[in-house]
């Protein structure tokens, strides 16, 4: 015997929308408690090298290295300001091919809404130009050492 599509119709759609906003939080907070825990993971490798490497050295009377003071600071390391320059830049073509291709299979109105990745590319190229190209320049100086003038012997 089967159910009416009506009926099967009609009983679907609430459990559907009750179960879209459950599914979207379950998964949110478990890639969220996922990234913690990978995060984790990968400092207690990263200190496990570490006392690996100077138990080898005391082992063989080599004088032990400084441990990094960025292993010990819970601040992740400085992002590189020419990260906003590729994040623009893939935004602003996302959102380009977005548009075309909604405008050359539907109206003009579903096409606007890939104004939306246009703009969030848009905002990170000016953020870019305006702020990151001087950071970008900055952080080249201080990973560059400065050269030491060449001695006459």
């Amino acid at each position: 015997m089967q159910i009416p599509n009506a009926i099967f119709g009609s009983m679907i759609e609430p459990v559907v929308a009750l179960f879209i906003p459950i599914i979207a939080i379950i998964f949110g907070v478990g890639i969220g408690m996922l990234a913690l825990y990978l995060g984790y993971r990968k400092r207690k490798e990263l200190f496990v090298l570490y006392h690996q490497e100077r138990m080898a050295a005391l082992e063989k009377g080599v004088d032990l290295p400084p441990l990094p003071d960025a292993l010990f600071s819970e601040e992740a390391r400085p992002s590189d300001p020419r990260r906003h320059l590729l994040k623009g830049l893939v935004w602003l073509f996302t959102g380009i091919g977005l548009g075309v291709a909604l405008w050359a299979t539907t109206e003009l109105g579903f096409a606007l809404f890939s104004l939306i990745p246009i703009g969030i590319g848009l905002a990170h190229l000016i953020y870019y130009f305006v702020e990151g190209k001087s950071q970008a320049a900055a952080m080249d100086q201080r990973a560059i050492p400065p050269a030491r003038p060449a001695t006459v012997s």
